[in-house]
């Protein structure tokens, strides 16, 4: 490669870095290229970049920006996935990808500049995603004013039995 060229994977890995959320860094060897791009694809349903990277270009590209913790941790073979917009997405798939294919293992990562080892990867993968926790909010909102609604209406349900036992106690007399 020309300087030309790594000028280029360079800027184009920084940027993809500095967009990013997570940047999950996995070992590929031993991986089949079907097998990797069964992987690509997964990833790319769940809005995630993955990419092959060389670890010197790797190390200048994070320098200075979000993920920066992961650039003295780069060794050996390795790629980088980013994800944009869910985190917990990203280390899901990523995980179950791990648990169906033994070769395939993920290192660390960088969630929003906090370096995590790989067990953190792994719990962070066991929390819910994002559309689970913004039903979890929506019903939690929800209940509020539902609660009102009938905490109100039983006060009023109170308010007629107790018109209706002194009617009928005058009817009565």
């Amino acid at each position: 490669m020309n300087r030309a060229q790594k000028a280029d994977i360079i800027s184009d890995l920084k940027a993809r870095a500095d967009g990013a959320s997570i940047a999950i860094v996995t070992d590929f060897q031993g991986l089949k290229v079907e097998e990797l791009t069964e992987l690509r694809v997964e990833l790319r349903k769940a809005g995630v970049k993955y990419q092959v990277v060389k670890n010197t270009l790797a190390r200048i590209a994070m320098e200075g920006g979000p993920h920066e913790v992961l650039k003295d941790h780069l060794k050996a073979n390795c790629a980088v996935a980013f994800g944009y917009e869910d985190p917990v997405a990203a280390a899901k798939t990523i995980s179950e990808f791990a648990k169906k294919n033994k070769k395939f293992e993920f290192r660390f990562a960088s969630l929003e500049g906090k370096f995590l080892d790989a067990e953190g990867v792994k719990e962070l993968a066991k929390l819910p995603g994002k559309p689970e926790l913004l039903a979890r909010l929506l019903g939690t909102m929800n209940a509020v004013p539902t609660n009102f609604v009938c905490l109100f209406a039983n006060l009023q349900r109170k308010f007629l039995y107790a018109l209706t036992a002194i009617k009928e106690q005058k009817e009565a007399a």
